[in-house]
Formats: C-alpha cells, structure tokens, sequence
C-alpha cells in the first residue's frame, strides 16, 4: 500500500514537473514570437520640432512642472508601413523611462487584442491596445491603453519601473510621447500607483465637469509619488494599465496629462 501511494506521489510530482516545464517552454516560444514580430514591423520614426505646437491648457502657476516641457520636440511615426501590416493601428506610443515603444492598436472591445498578437495571430502575450471607447482624432477626458505584465518586460511588462523612487526623481523620466494618424502629442506624468482592479480608473466619459474634477482630485491621490501638478477639467488624461503580477487581482496604474499637441508634419 505504501509503495503505491509512493508511486502515486512520484508519479504527480513527475507531471507537475513536466507542466512547469511545458508552461516555461510556452512562455520561450511566445517572447520570441514577440521579439520577431517587433523585427518584422516596418516604421520610420522621426524628432519634429514644435513650429506649430498647441500649448494644451497651460497652468497659471509658472513655476508647475508643465513648463520643464513645452519645448522638448514631438515624436513622429510614418504609418504607412503600419497600416498595409495592421489597419486597426491607431497610433504609437513610446515612454522610454519603462522601456515602452510600440504600435497601439484599436478594435470594437477590450478582449481581442488580450490575446491576439500584433499580426492577428493567437498570443498569450496580446498587443498594446487602446480602450474601445477612445477617440484618438478627438481626445476624451480619459484615454486609455492597455497591456499585458510580460515577464521579459516587453508590452507593459516593464510598467513597474514607475514605482521606483529612482525613477520619480528624474524629471526626464516623466514624458510620454504618442503619435497618431493626424496629431503628435506630448503627456506628463502626474499620478502613479497600485490599485485592486476596478472600473473608476478607466471611466473614459463624465457626466459634467465636477465629477471629472472629482476623478482628477482621486487620481491625485492616489499617487505613491507627489507630482506637484494641478489639475482641471480642461485637461486631457492619458491612462496607462496593466496587471503587477501574474495573479491579476492588481493593477499598476499611470496617469498623464496633455501637454501639447501639433497637427502632423507632411
């Protein structure tokens, strides 16, 4: 009886084994998958200077954190390539400081692209999305995109680099670049922290300008780092959200506003 119970214990461990091993074989093939693919996508990015630059709802106070930025230059992708690989881009997002540069992509839910890779294929590691709900070529109050934790830190993997302290205190650090089809745009960092999932965080749309400011108000405190920024319902929100760990119940959270914006350059 023993040596079958034995065998028994044996025999499971040999088969928890063999799943560990298939899971992490699984997990190499799809980050080459992904490491390909990012070879694979054909884009020219380029630096464009603010000649046309609108300044988005500058503070009144002149010494807010906003005028570090105004005159760092705009990030310009030529989407042409883009298109004829995936014509549900939307735009480009680059936020070097979390090692963030990518295509994102937009589609009628929340839910393909979670598991489908850049080329439509099925992949556990998904793509940078942009919530369904957003308007790109005319911002609301909230946008947000959405990304995967990968282990290896690409997608949003490497998201958590914003919950260092060495990371807040590097001002450079700070700036998210996004180009899209029609307008180059320049975010700032306000507002970082970890949160149990929830809906509040990714409202996109608000009833009247008091309950955006309410939102405004709770994203900045919820920060795990003080910005010194202000905030009012003139601004725009650029959301960042992906998983802390692999169990899913957390969420790393990044807000940033709207600096400035410029039609694109021809």
């Amino acid at each position: 009886m023993k040596r079958k119970i034995l065998f028994l214990i044996m025999s499971l461990a040999i088969l928890l084994l063999d799943i560990c091993w298939i899971q992490i074989f699984s997990w190499y093939l799809e980050n080459k998958k992904q490491e390909k693919m990012m070879e694979e996508i054909s884009y020219t990015s380029s630096s464009v200077s603010s000649i046309n630059a609108n300044y988005y709802n500058p503070p009144s106070d002149p010494n807010d954190s906003y005028y570090q930025y105004v005159d760092i230059p705009f990030m310009q992708i030529d989407f042409t390539d883009l298109l004829s690989q995936n014509s549900d881009v939307t735009g480009w997002i680059r936020f070097s400081s979390a090692n963030i540069d990518y295509p994102f992509v937009q589609t009628s839910d929340n839910d393909y692209y979670l598991n489908h890779s850049f080329d439509h294929s099925i992949s556990k590691a998904g793509w940078i999305f942009s919530d369904f709900r957003n308007n790109f070529f005319a911002l609301n109050a909230n946008t947000i995109l959405y990304g995967h934790r990968r282990l290896d830190g690409s997608m949003f993997g490497s998201l958590k680099n914003v919950l260092e302290e060495n990371w807040f205190t590097q001002p450079e650090n700070h700036l998210i670049f996004i180009s899209t089809l029609k307008e180059n745009m320049i975010f700032q960092v306000v507002s970082v922290y970890v949160i149990p999932k929830e809906s509040y965080y990714i409202t996109t749309h608000f009833k009247d300008s008091s309950t955006y400011q309410e939102f405004l108000d709770t994203i900045l405190k919820r920060s795990i780092f003080s910005f010194t920024s202000s905030l009012n319902p003139n601004d725009k929100i650029l959301t960042l959200s992906t998983c802390k760990d692999s169990l899913g119940v957390d969420r790393i959270v990044v807000h940033a506003r709207l600096i400035k914006k410029e039609s694109r350059q021809n």
